[in-house]
């Protein structure tokens, strides 16, 4: 089984764990993790194949961005718990908060 293809696995179910598990904010949460955990998998085997100077940057700034959606979703789940006592998504009504 190529690598390649499971790293597109990683990514797909994340995705599809996202779209069909929408219920708690950690859930999607851990979906969203899970998409950019095979994004950064792909995206570093893509740079080891092109072997060129300019494109060892991306694989660490897609794990910059990871880490900032990371440490933001932690802190609206918080603020979330905080104010609504629960991580329902559907407690995340604009007009509300």
């Amino acid at each position: 089984m190529s690598v390649t293809i499971v790293f597109g696995g990683t990514f797909f179910t994340g995705m599809m764990g996202l779209i069909f598990h929408r219920s708690h904010l950690l859930s999607a949460l851990l979906c969203l993790e899970t998409v950019m955990l095979g994004l950064f998998m792909g995206l570093s085997l893509w740079t080891l194949h092109h072997e060129s100077a300019t494109s060892y940057a991306a694989p660490i700034m897609v794990l910059t961005f990871s880490a900032c959606e990371a440490a933001a979703g932690l802190a609206l789940l918080v603020a979330t718990t905080r104010t609504h006592g629960s991580n329902q998504i559907k407690a995340l009504n604009l007009l509300k908060c």
